[in-house]
């Protein structure tokens, strides 16, 4: 069930996943795009490809998936025909299936991306996936878990189930299909009309874990992606331009840092514990000074490399004079930004977006305290895709299937009508 206001009323705090799936795990099985070097390696001894060549055939495969974006095995040129007819027959170059695609008005693309399924009883899991555009670089914003673990009581993915943690290949395989969306491979082209990156760059620069779930939660998948993210034989993506999101797992923050050496956000929203405590209710586990200090001893941490901290502006509850001055003072002495978020409205929520002069006034009392305080342009928001509004329609699904079976409509029809929406 979605989690309730009395729920969250009532402390609960996390959800348990109703599936759980290996990590590193590609469920299904037969698509090699999304696995590591390792996972490539078992696929090919798997077919008997012997050990002196695993080695040569993994770069092989790895040039071929992840730096010319191959969809077929006989693109594979350098190959021979024997190990391309072996790999044909037992495995795909298959991608999760794009159920959806809506563009907004500003460029921005959504994705709802059904994955394979991991069984007989499962359709395959759905995600959103965003895509935001500008003149000098694309920015992909990447689910790391079906529904989510926390009950952030503003944030609309909060308000529905945990299914599960994505593995490394679906968390990767959102960047391929992001690639092929907008011709983001080599010698491919954007579709018609599409707003692109036009400095000469790759038209996506950039990556955020601030999707559907808590990344940190899922540390294990969502570090293997990014070593295959940032591999440079491959995709190719700076680990200075990837941006992990969390609430604030503090146990796993100094691991993020030590395994993976991506920047760090911090979903903060609030300066005094009470608040904290119903905005972002993992802050009754580890608070405002446990996460803080995690913070302060995050590896790498210096002024080249901030910690971003996210302040979403909720109308009369974290945006007065008094709440900027308080932030400054809890964030003295780490190099970090404060990223000013408007609250993006969602259907059912209780909360209101700050007044556009209450968020200047805020950033201003921010500013000149010496930190940057960009407030962040809210992106998609005509196709619910901004910061907070991500929704698996797995729920819609569920309740259409119980409304359908009511009517004798069989369930492949739950899907046909969910397609169409």
């Amino acid at each position: 069930m979605a989690v309730s206001d009395a729920a969250r009323a009532a402390g609960f705090i996390e959800k348990t996943a109703e599936l759980n799936v290996v990590a590193g795990a590609a469920p299904g099985g037969a698509s090699l795009v999304g696995l590591t070097r390792d996972q490539l390696k078992d696929s090919l001894a798997a077919i008997d490809v012997p050990e002196r060549e695993l080695k040569m055939r993994v770069a092989q495969l790895w040039h071929w998936i992840y730096f010319r974006g191959a969809r077929d095995f006989a693109e594979m040129t350098n190959m021979g025909k024997e190990l391309r007819a072996k790999l044909s027959t037992a495995y795909t170059l298959a991608r999760p299936q794009v159920v959806s695609e809506q563009v907004s008005k500003d460029g921005t693309r959504k994705w709802l991306i059904r994955m394979a399924s991991t069984g007989p009883l499962d359709k395959g899991a759905e995600i959103e996936c965003v895509y935001i555009p500008e003149v000098d670089r694309g920015t992909l914003c990447v689910s790391s878990q079906v529904g989510c673990t926390l009950t952030c009581s503003f944030c609309h993915t909060g308000t529905q189930r945990l299914v599960r943690n994505l593995t490394s290949a679906e968390i990767v395989a959102q960047l391929i299909v992001a690639r092929d969306a907008i011709g983001d491979w080599p010698g491919a082209t954007p579709p018609d009309g599409a707003f692109v990156p036009s400095d000469g760059g790759r038209f996506v620069s950039n990556i955020v874990f601030m999707g559907m779930g808590e990344p940190l939660y899922n540390t294990d998948n969502v570090v293997a992606a990014i070593d295959v993210m940032s591999d440079g034989e491959g995709l190719t993506l700076s680990r200075r331009r990837i941006t992990v999101s969390t609430s604030g797992v503090v146990p796993q923050m100094e691991r993020l840092g030590a395994e993976a050496n991506t920047m760090l956000a911090i979903s903060l929203h609030a300066v005094r514990d009470e608040l904290r405590d119903e905005l972002v209710p993992i802050n009754r586990k580890y608070d405002i000074k446990q996460l803080l200090d995690a913070c302060r001893a995050y590896p790498g941490l210096s002024n080249a490399r901030r910690i971003t901290f996210e302040y979403v502006m909720l109308k009369g509850v974290n945006d007065s004079d008094a709440d900027a001055r308080k932030l400054v003072q809890l964030l003295k002495g780490i190099p970090a930004k404060i990223n000013l978020i408007p609250f993006n409205p969602w259907p059912g929520s209780k909360y209101e977006c700050s007044d556009w002069e209450r968020i200047e006034r805020f950033s201003e009392i921010v500013y000149r305290a010496g930190y940057a305080s960009p407030v962040r342009t809210p992106r998609g928001r005509d196709i619910l895709a901004a910061c907070g509004q991500l929704k698996s329609e797995t729920e819609k699904l569920r309740a259409r299937a119980r409304m359908m079976a009511e009517q004798g409509i069989g369930a492949e029809g739950v899907y046909a009508v969910g397609n169409g929406e």
